[in-house]
């Protein structure tokens, strides 16, 4: 019997989100984000996507800095919750429902300069890692960035986790690893996370 693993997965988000389950949310932005759109080399304001963007943080933070920003999300409930978010800041986003292993047949364009994922990528299985790679891959300009925040498998009770050898080889040759490093939450559990910083050959 086939088991559709992606619909599971959607299904249970739906849930977590009907019940207000959603640990993920509320946390501060990564360092590395900040540092890529605020720091002493920060990239000038262009368009923008953000993989999974959840109940829009991430998103409506970098619309306020410039960006113009597409974030996509297969959780209503979630997309429901930013579009409130940036209405309330007065922030300009466009939420679209998306699957991020099906980027290129969604209608959200192929220019993105920045693409920013804060957790998306390292729940998958194998084959939607494949499908990512090559999504995003077809979605960036030459010379984009891409900005990947991932937990390291053990980090978090339920998350599988991505071993850092494993991202190097996936997004090689297409793209450059520009830095990486290590990334703490700031929260209570302090869970250790990575970022990935690649730019796109071309």
């Amino acid at each position: 019997m086939k088991v559709d693993l992606l619909g599971s997965k959607q299904t249970l988000f739906r849930i977590f989100y009907r019940l207000g389950f959603t640990p993920w949310d509320g946390h501060p932005l990564a360092q590395s984000l900040r540092n890529l759109i605020e720091g002493s080399d920060a990239l000038p304001p262009g368009n923008a996507l953000e993989l999974g963007c959840g109940t829009g943080d991430c998103s409506i933070y970098l619309a306020e800095h410039g960006w113009q920003v597409t974030a996509v999300d297969y959780v209503k409930q979630a997309l429901d919750k930013a579009r409130a978010k940036a209405d309330a800041r007065g922030a300009t986003v466009n939420f679209a429902g998306a699957d991020v292993t099906h980027l290129s047949s969604a209608g959200l364009g192929d220019n993105f300069e920045l693409i920013v994922d804060n957790g998306c990528l390292h729940n998958m299985s194998d084959a939607d890692r494949d499908a990512y790679v090559n999504e995003v891959t077809a979605v960036a300009v030459a010379q984009a960035r891409l900005l990947i925040t991932a937990f390291v498998p053990g980090g978090r009770f339920g998350v599988r986790g991505v071993e850092p050898a494993e991202m190097k080889r996936r997004f090689a040759p297409g793209w450059t690893l520009l830095s990486t490093g290590s990334e703490r939450e700031l929260d209570a559990e302090q869970t250790p996370t990575r970022y990935y910083l690649f730019q796109r050959s071309g």
